[in-house]
């Protein structure tokens, strides 16, 4: 008789789908740039400001999220923030002037995304599979590659025929589409159905937390900020989001349109990037499971340093050029996120993993919302964006270093390790 298929699979479906959902409503401001700076004639920079919000408080509302899912569980929490979101998209439709948008997509969507970000696809990971952990929160941080593959060339299509407005309307709808399946299919831990964790053979009973959120993720913070690996494991990241949604994300399409391609080219280009990043984040997951991690992150900081410092120069090649940079970038765009959760996992327990990768990731938003809003100011003072990529790729060179000093603790964190544990 064949093997009845394990909840697991479809809890991690499930989160796959609200994640892709959420990748594509951060990824729909790099569509919308140029249109908003052609209506209202807003510059680069006071728009960045904006999409700098956004980002921030994606990472911010991280680790505030990952005790909201133990206090009030997945079901509820994820579907509120859809709905949260399908209203912020909705009424971005509507505005006017640059607080409008600020206090819409900035702060409403930025933690509605926040909620449903890659502490998301950590908690699910780390809930309900033993075996298998490293290529399922592969993939589903290869979900936000997915979410650009499929919603970018889309949007940018609708945008171009229809108005940016319509780019509003469609991914609103896609956000309260998912939210009543995620309250139907979402569970929070195995033994809640009587199942064991994904390779293992007995359930493990949940932990009971009666703590307030905030609470919780405040004191992670404090047991974090007294650990050296927290600061290294934060710096690589802060340069990961620098260098990946903060400016790739948010002005390659600008960047394409400077040089005088269409808005669909640059959103084609993103989502052939995420072909292969959904290759490479999958089988980073694989490559966790069996070699150093450490070594693994300052390989593919070194790589998509390489890759950044190219872009100025890859125009120069027309197509190939740009073929050759989205092969080598998409490859490793957010491959760090298994090896970095695997880190964090060794340096405070399992059961805080996703909590402390909650906080590292704000340091990942707060460099992605410097480099959104650095790049603008870049582009609006110098005319190019030369100084913003070749300036992000020396700071993921910089990360190679950082990655390979993780997990040498003193004696003291090796207590906290253990505490934590």
């Amino acid at each position: 008789m064949r093997e009845r298929l394990h909840y697991a699979w479809v809890v991690a479906a499930v989160t796959f789908a609200v994640m892709v959902v959420g990748a594509g409503v951060r990824a729909s401001p790099g569509v919308l740039i140029v249109p908003l700076e052609q209506e209202f004639g807003w510059t680069k920079a006071t728009i960045s400001i904006s999409i700098a919000v956004t980002i921030f408080l994606y990472g911010l509302c991280g680790p505030f999220a990952v005790a909201i899912f133990e206090r009030f569980g997945l079901a509820r929490s994820v579907s509120a923030a859809l709905l949260l979101l399908a209203f912020g998209v909705f009424a971005t439709s509507r505005i006017s002037h640059p607080w409008h948008m600020t206090a819409l997509w900035g702060v409403l969507v930025g933690c509605g995304t926040g909620m449903i970000a890659m502490v998301l696809g950590a908690t699910v990971a780390n809930r309900w599979f033993v075996k298998r952990r490293g290529v399922v929160l592969g993939a589903l941080t290869a979900s936000a590659a997915t979410g650009q593959l499929v919603f970018l060339p889309m949007l940018a299509s609708i945008s171009a025929a229809h108005g940016w407005r319509t780019v509003s309307y469609v991914v609103a709808a896609a956000a309260l589409a998912l939210a009543p399946v995620a309250l139907w299919l979402l569970r929070d831990y195995p033994a809640h159905l009587g199942l064991p964790r994904y390779g293992e053979t007995e359930p493990t009973p949940p932990p009971v937390s009666s703590v307030n959120p905030a609470r919780r993720a405040i004191d992670a913070l404090r047991r974090g900020v007294a650990s050296r690996d927290f600061w290294l494991l934060s710096g690589t990241f802060f340069i990961c989001g620098a260098s990946t949604n903060g400016l790739v994300g948010t002005h390659l399409i600008p960047l394409c349109v400077d040089y005088g391609y269409a808005e669909v080219v640059g959103a084609g280009l993103l989502a052939a990037m995420g072909v292969f990043d959904l290759i490479g984040t999958t089988a980073s997951g694989w490559l966790t499971d069996r070699y150093d991690s450490r070594k693994l992150l300052a390989w593919y900081y070194g790589l998509r340093g390489l890759s950044l410092m190219f872009v100025p120069f890859a125009f120069g090649y027309d197509t190939l050029g740009l073929s050759i940079f989205a092969v080598f970038y998409g490859l490793d765009w957010i491959a760090t996120v298994p090896p970095t959760v695997r880190l964090a996992g060794k340096a405070f327990g399992d059961a805080n993993a996703a909590l402390m990768f909650g906080w590292i990731a704000v340091a990942h938003q707060i460099g992605a919302a410097f480099a959104a809003y650095a790049a603008g100011y870049v582009r609006t003072a110098t005319g190019d964006y030369f100084a913003a990529f070749f300036g992000a790729g020396v700071l993921c060179l910089a990360a190679v270093v950082m990655s390979l000093a993780i997990g040498r603790r003193t004696d003291s964190e090796d207590g906290l390790a253990a505490e934590a544990a």
